[in-house]
Order: C-alpha cells, then sequence, then structure tokens
C-alpha cells in the first residue's frame, strides 16, 4: 500500500505542477501578449485558445487530474499519513479554491466571449472586448497561479514528509 500512496501522491504534485504552470504561462506570457493585440486579434486567438484548452489533457492529465489525484492521496493518507496528510488536505483545501475560482469567474467569461461569436461577424470588437474585461480575467488568474502554486509547494513537503 506504500507504493501506490506514494505513486498518488507523486501524481497529485505532477498535475498540481502542471496546473501551476498553466495559470503561470498565461498569467505572464498568454495575457501580457494578447494585451498588445488589436480587438480583432485579440477576441480570436483568446477564443481559439480557450476552444484548445478544453481536451481529454488538460482536463485529465492536468486540471481535474490534480483534484482527483490530490483527493485520493488524501484519502489513502488518512491512516498512516502523519505530517504528510496535513500539507496534502491543505493542497486540497487551496486547489478546491481554485477550482471555485474557474467556475465562478473565469470560465464563464470565457464562455461569454465565446458566445460573442466569430470575430469576422463581430460589428463591435471593442465593446466585446471591453466586456470581457481582460484585467479582472487576469487578476483571477494570478489568484489561480499564487493558489496553485501554493498548493504545489505543500504536495512537496507532502511528499518529503512521507518519504521519511
Amino acid at each position: 500500500m506504500d507504493i501506490v500512496r506514494m505513486v498518488v501522491l507523486v501524481g497529485a504534485t505532477v498535475t498540481m505542477g502542471i496546473m501551476a504552470g498553466v495559470f503561470g504561462l498565461y498569467s505572464h506570457t498568454v495575457m501580457p501578449g494578447l494585451r498588445r493585440a488589436d480587438d480583432r486579434t485579440f477576441v480570436g486567438a483568446f477564443q481559439a485558445l480557450d476552444r484548445a484548452i478544453i481536451n481529454p489533457w488538460f482536463m485529465l492529465g492536468g486540471f481535474l487530474g490534480a483534484l482527483v489525484f490530490t483527493a485520493a492521496s488524501v484519502v489513502l493518507l488518512l491512516g498512516p499519513g502523519g505530517p504528510a496528510l496535513i500539507w496534502t488536505i491543505a493542497a486540497l483545501v487551496l486547489y478546491l479554491l481554485v477550482v471555485v475560482i474557474t467556475g465562478a469567474v473565469n470560465v464563464p467569461m470565457n464562455n461569454a466571449l465565446k458566445a460573442a461569436g466569430d470575430p469576422d461577424e463581430i460589428a463591435d470588437l471593442a465593446g466585446v472586448r471591453a466586456r470581457f474585461d481582460e484585467a479582472k480575467w487576469s487578476r483571477w488568474n494570478h489568484v489561480r497561479t499564487v493558489v496553485t502554486t501554493v498548493a504545489l509547494i505543500c504536495l512537496a513537503v507532502a511528499l518529503l514528509r512521507y518519504g521519511r
């Protein structure tokens, strides 16, 4: 059972790291790059990125994977987890916050931008972009980046504690 616990905890750490990287890349690369784009490019590129990211690799190997592996680690560590359990619970609580933020803020904003339609058929691209509110989306993504990174650190500490 120890090997199963370790493998699942490593899976939680790896998938959490993937998510910290995804959110981080949006924070320091994607959104700053799109900020410099004209309205048509911004709307079209963001819509394309949002459609592309909804795929099994991202959803299962990253976004949901981090949640499932971390929750499974908590369950598996309930008995013998010792100090690793507390760190894993902390990571799960933090990532649950990220899931809530994603579902309550970022996804609805993404969906509204996609619902605006094909950029070639939008009469008021500047209005669509303004209603999207890049600053708000980015602020909440920065929060997701920091919280997921802290959750990753918690899982790294859990691995060190469990390995002792």
